[in-house]
């Protein structure tokens, strides 16, 4: 086994380009002309809320995917466990049930998992804009009776609840190492997975979420630490542009770094990860300052899956590297 390659359904949702997202059959499509293995599909309107989902549109969404040859690698929430509001705790993990339901129903084994996902405005302006995503403090969270710790906890014990429920159905969570309460880096997720302390709970480990820490040392020491913990990861297609007709990154919008994803997927390579990388382009598809349709998005999705399939072709043909004593 090796890595494979998948499209996140956010990326042709309809929250980023000009007009209408597609259906997931339609995105099914989309991945198999492509050239990709497998889509992950987010759950949110209007594209994959699980209430909008009956037994018999489940069965035609499973049965789609067969036929095309496409796997449904995994269901990916939008939860958030840090509110300090009991109420929309109980809220969140009402929604996870649903969507652990969901991917039972689709014969998905892996859920992605926010510990706190600070949400997306999409009646506000012309595109969907995010809500704020400040970085916690580092200091604070040192000590116990702050904001910021209970937050942390909450975000432990909400991931706990739910990682039971989905070890009832055999499903995987991963927690992506996604900001806010998780400081960009590994260190963060790395160690909230470990608090949370259930076999069934990994890591969805995004290098673009290190942000300007992109040398090869950092790269190899994160992936190396949660050598044991990665189910997941994503990259960003919003990276890339044609020069010259080549294919080459672009700085991210997070960091204004170019994303290490060669040192990535080499130390992802020798760990033995055979898991999904998922392209997604989830940030407003801009170019002059003027909203861009879908055959943009496509052309992203196009290029990033070309690049992203020469550096896994050029790192699998790297001589192994000897063993340290």
């Amino acid at each position: 086994m090796t890595m494979q390659f998948g499209l996140l359904s956010v990326s042709y949702s309809g929250l980023w380009h000009d007009g209408p997202g597609l259906s997931l059959e339609e995105q099914i499509e989309k991945a198999d002309e492509m050239g990709y293995d497998a889509i992950s599909i987010e759950t949110k309107r209007p594209t994959a809320f699980p209430l909008d989902f009956d037994a018999e549109d489940r069965q035609r969404l499973k049965e789609t995917a067969d036929d095309a040859g496409i796997d449904i690698c995994a269901v990916e929430s939008m939860s958030n466990f840090a509110s300090p509001y009991h109420e929309e705790r109980e809220n969140n993990l009402a929604m996870m049930h649903d969507v652990l339901e969901f991917a039972a129903d689709l014969d998905v084994d892996l859920v992605k998992v926010f510990p706190a996902w600070p949400g997306i405005k999409d009646d506000h302006a012309e595109t969907a804009i995010y809500g704020e995503m400040p970085m916690r403090s580092h200091w604070e969270t040192r000590y116990p009776g702050t904001e910021d710790y209970r937050q942390w906890n909450r975000c432990v014990e909400g991931i706990r609840e739910v990682a039971d429920w989905a070890a009832e159905r055999d499903i995987t969570l991963a927690v992506q190492n996604h900001p806010p309460v998780l400081a960009g880096g590994y260190e963060d997720a790395l160690q909230l997975v470990e608090e949370i302390d259930r076999e069934n709970v990994g890591l969805c480990l995004d290098a673009v979420l290190f942000y300007e820490r992109q040398s090869d040392e950092y790269i190899r020491e994160a992936v190396q630490a949660c050598a044991d913990h990665i189910e997941l990861s994503h990259y960003g297609a919003w990276n890339f542009t044609r020069r010259d007709g080549e294919v080459v990154q672009t700085p991210s919008p997070l960091s204004g770094e170019l994303i290490n994803n060669e040192e990535f997927v080499r130390q992802l390579d020798r760990i033995g990860y055979d898991g999904y990388l998922l392209s997604e382009y989830c940030v407003p598809c801009m170019e002059d300052h003027e909203l861009q349709g879908i055959e943009a998005i496509d052309e992203a999705n196009e290029m990033s899956l070309s690049y992203m399939e020469a550096i896994l072709e050029s790192v699998q043909s790297e001589e192994p590297v000897p063993a340290e004593d």
